[in-house]
């Protein structure tokens, strides 16, 4: 008998949404953290490190970065080494996309 969590995997596997909504889900799921948003509002006014992060939304490192982790997953925050520091940008380029995906999905004109 296979357990209750193998057969929801099943019929997720069997019922999985095609790849463009699944594309814009990842996002929405990006964006419904306060905290994330936080840190993308922060990155709208411009370049920032790690550190500068930490301090606007007032976490530790180690929070900050798995935040950033779910943002570079969902493509929204783009980032680099400069020495020891990690510089984020907001990628402007995958918002606009997303902006796009999820108008068609909806069938709105953009």
């Amino acid at each position: 008998m296979p357990s209750p969590a193998r057969i929801r995997s099943t019929i997720a596997t069997i019922t999985a949404p095609p790849e463009e909504l699944r594309a814009v889900a990842g996002v929405h799921k990006a964006l419904a953290d306060p905290t994330r948003l936080r840190i993308l509002q922060r990155l709208a006014a411009g370049e920032g490190t790690v550190s500068e992060l930490m301090h606007h939304v007032d976490l530790s490192q180690p929070l900050v970065s798995w935040h950033l982790r779910r943002l570079r997953t969902a493509g929204l925050v783009d980032t680099r080494r400069s020495g020891r520091e990690v510089i984020c940008r907001l990628s402007r380029e995958a918002l606009d996309e997303f902006h796009r995906q999820e108008h068609a999905m909806l069938g709105m004109a953009v």
